[in-house]
């Protein structure tokens, strides 16, 4: 039994209709955010499609809160000692690859479909990424994404940098970090160790929990560093494109992205918005039932 953990921060019909297709082979977990809106006939939905469904976290992006939500579901997820593997997608995700042909590609398969990178090597925006959590931020009490928080997210940077701020020092946490994208397909025994090194390192928690961004770095960090990373995989097969679309960067998909995707070796796409890639999905749907 495989499950699909859903990091959702709005529009609950989509994330339900995507459920709802999800089910059809996999255990469905799906954190919503806090501060989405989310009526009792929705959950009525989610209960009778037997979904495991949580909304007790406030989400802010940069904020250790999206990375708490992840946990939370894997969490659960291991409660359930059936549970071969997990896959990490958003609300914003859709397949696009058969529902059975996705199940059985990670059936019986113990690699880590996971990207990571050097922190050290790295630079977003112009700023190395490792300095993401060699500092302490609190974006999940400043919102990141307002002019406010833009200034303040240089202000500290520069202060910290004055003062020398080291968390890695200050914590005693000797491990290489890596960063990537929280999608990433993992088995079991993986998810297990993570969260036991995560429970049983509180200053490896104190790094990442006062960072930005730490849910890119958390997973990765704690994983290239052990034995599994001979069995990683560079590949997390989503599909993304990288460039501002429609308000939106990453990109919204539309019908005009569909001979990409489906050319592509992908098993999900993002970001799909209801409004917007209604026909693109329609499409996705009517080529993976012809995959049966």
């Amino acid at each position: 039994m495989q499950a699909i953990l859903i990091l959702a921060h709005t529009a609950p019909d989509h994330v339900i209709k995507l459920s709802k297709l999800l089910r059809k082979r996999f255990e469905v977990y799906i954190h919503f955010d806090k501060k989405a809106e989310l009526s009792q006939e929705h959950l009525n939905q989610m209960e009778k499609l037997g979904i495991h469904c949580f909304q007790e976290i406030v989400v802010n992006w940069g904020g250790w809160s999206i990375g708490r939500a992840a946990e939370l579901l894997m969490r659960e997820a291991m409660k359930n000692p059936e549970i071969t593997h997990i896959h990490v997608i958003s609300g914003q995700d859709w397949p696009t690859e058969n529902i059975d042909k996705l199940y059985d590609f990670y059936e019986n398969n113990d690699n880590l479909y996971i990207q990571c990178f050097r922190a050290k090597d790295i630079k977003k925006s112009g700023q190395p990424v490792i300095l993401w959590q060699k500092y302490y931020y609190n974006f999940d009490k400043v919102n990141r994404r307002t002019t406010f928080g833009k200034i303040y997210h240089r202000v500290i940077m520069l202060l910290q940098a004055i003062a020398r701020v080291d968390k890695f020092k200050k914590y005693d946490m000797n491990l290489e970090v890596y960063h990537g994208p929280n999608w990433m397909d993992l088995p079991r025994d993986s998810v297990e160790y993570l969260l036991d090194y995560f429970d049983n390192h509180p200053n490896v928690q104190k790094v990442f929990k006062t960072g930005f961004c730490p849910d890119e770095f958390w997973v990765q960090t704690i994983l290239y560093n052990s034995s599994f990373k001979e069995r990683m995989v560079q590949d997390v097969h989503r599909h993304m494109i990288w460039e501002r679309r429609f308000n939106s960067y990453p990109a919204i998909l539309n019908e005009g992205d569909f001979n990409e995707i489906n050319d592509g070796d992908y098993h999900f796409c993002r970001k799909t918005v209801p409004g917007i890639s209604d026909k693109l999905i329609e499409m996705l749907n009517s080529a993976n039932e012809n995959q049966m």
